[in-house]
C-alpha cells in the first residue's frame, strides 16, 4: 500500500484534507510505476487542494502519522464547487521520481530504473502509475527535485512567448513576475531577445528581478506605478499581458497604460481609441476579488482566460515536443526551480506549513517528497 493526499469538500461546506492508503498498481503494457520523490506545490495544485475553503478556519485533528485538516468553505462559493462535492480527489499535477515497475511495451521498458518527470495528476502520492507517454526521461545526473517542475512552469512560460508570436505581438507584460515562473520567463526573454515588462508589488521582488538582469520592473505599490508602467510600455511596445493576479484593478490598469503608451505617438484623435489591439490574459487567481475594469482604453482590446493545456492542444504535437525538448536542454539553467523547504506527506498537512505555502508568496515555494523519511 502507498499513501496519497486526498481533498474532499462535503455538501455541508467542510473541506477535509487527509492521507489515504492506495494499492500500488501493476502497470499495463504501456504504463510505468513511478516512486515519486519530488512534486511542487504550484498555485494550480493549491486551487484543487483547498477548493475555495477559507484556510483561516483550518483545524487539525487525526493522529501524528495520519493528520487530518478541516476548514470551512463559504456557502456563497459552494455552487461553484458542485461538480466535486462529496468526491475525494487526489492532488498534484506534476512531479518526478524513479520508475520501479514497467509494462511490457518497448517504450515502458526503456524507462525502467530511469529518473523521469511526469504529469497526469495525483502526484501527491508515494507511487503513481502513468502511461509511458506521460513521462519525460531526465538527463543523466538530474535529481527528482531538479526535474519536479519540468512541465507546468517551464511550458507555461514558453507558451506565453509562443502566444505572443502567434498573435502578432512583439513584447510581453507579466504580473506576479518574481515568482518561479516569472524568473523563468525573464530568462527566456533575455535569451530570445524579447522585451518583458515585469510587474511586482514589493521592493525586494523588484531587487530580485533586477539582479537577474530584468530591465523593466514596475512596482505596483509605488506612487508612480502608472507613470512607470506607461513609460515601460512606450519603450517596449508591449501589447500583450499575462496576469496571475486576476482580481482587483491591475488587469484594467495594464490595458489603460497600454492605450496611453500607444497614444503618445498618435497622429490624430479617435473617439474609439487606438486601432492597436491590446490583450490581457488572466491565467491565475492570486486575488479572488472581482476583476475591476475602467474602460479608458478605447474599443480595440481583449481580456480573457488562458490555460496551458488548451494552448498546447492548439499548438499541436510537433510544437509541444519542440517546447519539451527545450525544457530538457535548459533544465538546470533557464528552467531551474528553487524551493525553500522540502516536506513529507505528513508535514504537508501541518497547520504551520499550510500557513506558509498557502499564502503562495514569492520565495516560499515548497517541494513535496512523498517518500521522505521512508526507507525502501
Amino acid at each position: 500500500m502507498a499513501l496519497q493526499i486526498r481533498s474532499l469538500i462535503r455538501s455541508s461546506g467542510e473541506l477535509e484534507l487527509s492521507l489515504h492508503d492506495e494499492p500500488i498498481p501493476e502497470p499495463q503494457a504501456h504504463e510505468v510505476v513511478i516512486r515519486v520523490e519530488a512534486s511542487p506545490l504550484n498555485p494550480s495544485d493549491l486551487g484543487l487542494l483547498f477548493g475555495a475553503a477559507d484556510m483561516s478556519t483550518a483545524k487539525a485533528s487525526g493522529t501524528a502519522d495520519r493528520p487530518v485538516v478541516t476548514a470551512t468553505v463559504p456557502e456563497r462559493v459552494l455552487p461553484a464547487m458542485k461538480a466535486r462535492l462529496d468526491e475525494s480527489m487526489p492532488v498534484g499535477n506534476e512531479g518526478a521520481g524513479v520508475v520501479v515497475k514497467a509494462g511490457s511495451s518497448p517504450a515502458a521498458q526503456a524507462l525502467l530504473g530511469k529518473t523521469v518527470a511526469a504529469i497526469g495528476g495525483a502526484m501527491y502520492s508515494q507511487y503513481r502509475c502513468l502511461a509511458a507517454a506521460q513521462c519525460m526521461e531526465l538527463p543523466d545526473g538530474t535529481t527528482p527535485a531538479e526535474g519536479a517542475s519540468c512541465f507546468v512552469n517551464p511550458l507555461t512560460s514558453l507558451s506565453m512567448v509562443e502566444t505572443m508570436r502567434m498573435e502578432g505581438h512583439k513584447a510581453l507584460v507579466h504580473t506576479a513576475a518574481a515568482s518561479n515562473l516569472g524568473q523563468m520567463l525573464n530568462k527566456i526573454c533575455q535569451k530570445d531577445g524579447i522585451a518583458l515588462v515585469n510587474i511586482v508589488r514589493k521592493q525586494d521582488q523588484e531587487d530580485l528581478l533586477r539582479s537577474l538582469g530584468a530591465k523593466y520592473v514596475c512596482n505596483s505599490s509605488s506612487p508612480t506605478f502608472i507613470e512607470d508602467l506607461t513609460q515601460a510600455l512606450a519603450e517596449t511596445g508591449a501589447t500583450l499581458a499575462f496576469d496571475a493576479i486576476g482580481g482587483g484593478k491591475l488587469a484594467g490598469q495594464i490595458l489603460g497604460c497600454m492605450e496611453a503608451a500607444i497614444n503618445r505617438t498618435a497622429k490624430e484623435y479617435s473617439r474609439y481609441g487606438s486601432n492597436t489591439h491590446k490583450q490581457v490574459y488572466i491565467y491565475g487567481g492570486l486575488d479572488r476579488s472581482p476583476t475591476e475594469v475602467v474602460r479608458n482604453f478605447g474599443m480595440t482590446w481583449g481580456m480573457g482566460g488562458w490555460l496551458l493545456f488548451p494552448f498546447l492542444q492548439r499548438l499541436g504535437d510537433a510544437g509541444t515536443q519542440r517546447l519539451k525538448a527545450r525544457v530538457v536542454a535548459e533544465l538546470k539553467t533557464t528552467f531551474a526551480s528553487h524551493y525553500t523547504r522540502e516536506v513529507s506527506l505528513v508535514e504537508m498537512l501541518q497547520l504551520d506549513a499550510i500557513g506558509v505555502y498557502g499564502k503562495q508568496a514569492t520565495g516560499e515555494k515548497f517541494l513535496l517528497n512523498p517518500n521522505k523519511g521512508i526507507t525502501v
